[in-house]
């Protein structure tokens, strides 16, 4: 687990470095060296030791330096948590599209896309539903990603309604949100190592038992 995480690092941008070497930075890379650092820091430290001064010690630069872009901790948090989300939807939409032609594979697929990221990315995930991050109304761009991700599993539950194959009675969102619950605690488990089975076995098995209780009630 600890190689993989040191492995972790967001999908969705260029340039990220290691943290901890800013020669040759400039102004338009620190944000990124700035919260590759915050994440290192949260996966080795915890959260509760991320700090501006933290982050600016790792990442090489001034203690300065951090408050040109975050105005203090929860706004890294923040940026780190929008980063995470980003990189979590893409995830989703690449397994949906890799798990077949079919309205409920792709349902199934975001719902295995969303476990793998989660595991394969623990810190990320521990930051992104973190009790600091829980009022994102101090952070639009965090509130506006975190819709658009969960949105993906409300088009992939429309689509399968239009199909027939999940109950049209409620509203799609309504039965996002408990698919959603589903796998979120599968990945929170497993995050947290309280589930000791192989990630893809049992994301197979709840995702297939979660959907087929999605079903048409006959």
């Amino acid at each position: 687990m600890r190689q993989r995480e040191r492995q972790e690092r967001p999908s969705n941008r260029r340039g990220s470095r290691q943290p901890g070497h800013a020669k040759g930075y400039h102004h338009g890379d620190l944000p990124r060296a700035l919260l590759d650092a915050a994440l290192h820091i949260v996966q080795t430290q915890g959260t509760a030791a991320l700090t501006l001064r933290a982050a600016a010690r790792l990442a090489g630069v001034s203690q300065a330096a951090p408050y040109r872009h975050f105005a203090n901790k929860e706004a890294m948090l923040g940026a780190v948590a929008e980063d995470g989300f980003r990189s979590l939807m893409a995830a989703m939409r690449r397994a949906a599209d890799a798990g077949g032609d079919g309205p409920l594979e792709r349902l199934r697929g975001v719902g295995l896309g969303y476990v793998t990221f989660a595991t394969e990315h623990p810190s990320h995930f521990r930051v992104m539903f973190a009790r600091e991050m829980a009022d994102r109304s101090a952070f639009p761009a965090l509130r506006q990603i975190a819709t658009e991700t969960f949105n993906v599993v409300v088009d992939a539950i429309s689509d399968c309604q239009r199909a027939g194959l999940v109950r049209s009675e409620e509203p799609p969102a309504d039965l996002a949100l408990t698919a959603w619950s589903s796998v979120h605690g599968l990945s929170a488990l497993l995050v947290n190592g309280v589930l000791d089975k192989p990630v893809a076995a049992v994301a197979e098995l709840v995702t297939r038992d979660l959907f087929l209780g999605l079903g048409r009630r006959r």
